[in-house]
């Protein structure tokens, strides 16, 4: 692969979800336990080739980014959005904190530019998977009912590209291997139903491929071709990571055809807000 054509298009992908990952603990060393599940499933990565995709709720958990809804102090504003939405005037306080601009309301949603700078339906706040879990350490785990009265959400990453490039840079150290990571998170659309796999950290892998200047089967050359890899990797590895019960955050994307990118950041991937329409 030329440095001229970094990107490739693969022509079979495989997606392996690890097993026999422990359930992540406040404080785990998620390189550490990433590099570990690598090893007991007796995967050989291929630089350039593979992918390593990370569901944000794993990481989440790893920097304890539960709240206990009942510790929270809820202003006026959370008021009177909580009162527009339907919504527990806790939760739209954590949504406003977590966001830069409130964009859009409804009955049940509020849309926010989150401080990561992509839009997001309530800040990306998750209920799902967090009640009743353990939220202290793994040596002395208690539980979530245990620390505080509840319910609890978690938060997004505080900083999904960082945790990204240290778990990139703890695969090329444990296994000579130099692979993309992607840290990833369900988004909805504004223009389509349901969620989709969206990539909000990554390391190594382009996140952005911009073909224009190509030809297309008839010569015709592409003038407005730029495709969103580290999106449409993040949306593939969804498919075998599941939303519910299936417990398999961490999964392998094989056969992509990319030259490794040192400077990756998932911030190459949103949209200027002067230029978003749907903000």
């Amino acid at each position: 692969m030329s440095s001229s054509d970094p990107i490739r298009c693969a022509e079979r992908l495989e997606l392996v979800a690890l097993g026999d990952l422990p359930i992540v603990q406040p404080g785990d060393d998620l390189p550490a336990l990433v590099c570990d599940a690598l090893d007991r499933n007796g995967v050989r990565l291929d630089s350039g080739r593979d992918a390593i995709v990370i569901t944000s709720k794993v990481l989440s958990r790893a920097e304890d980014r539960f709240v206990d809804l009942t510790s929270v102090t809820v202003s006026p504003r959370a008021q009177e959005l909580a009162a527009q939405t339907h919504k527990d005037a806790r939760l739209v306080q954590l949504i406003l904190e977590e966001a830069s601009a409130v964009s859009r309301t409804a009955p049940g949603v509020i849309i926010v530019r989150h401080r990561l700078g992509f839009v997001s339906a309530n800040a990306g706040i998750d209920e799902s998977n967090v009640r009743g879990t353990y939220v202290e350490s793994a040596s002395t785990a208690t539980p979530a009912d245990a620390r505080g009265h509840g319910p609890w959400v978690l938060l997004l990453p505080r900083d999904p590209d960082g945790s990204a490039r240290a778990i990139r840079n703890a695969i090329r150290t444990r296994f000579a291997a130099d692979v993309g990571v992607v840290i990833s998170d369900s988004f909805g659309r504004p223009f389509r139903l349901g969620t989709v796999g969206a990539a909000i950290g990554v390391a190594g892998l382009p996140p952005l491929w911009d073909q224009r200047g190509a030809l297309d089967l008839h010569g015709r050359t592409l003038q407005h071709t730029i495709t969103a890899l580290a999106d449409q990797v993040a949306a593939a590895a969804d498919l075998v990571a599941g939303q519910g019960d299936e417990g398999r955050p961490v999964v392998v994307v094989r056969g992509l055809r990319y030259t490794p990118d040192d400077d990756a950041n998932a911030g190459a991937l949103v949209r200027a807000p002067d230029q978003d329409l749907y903000a």
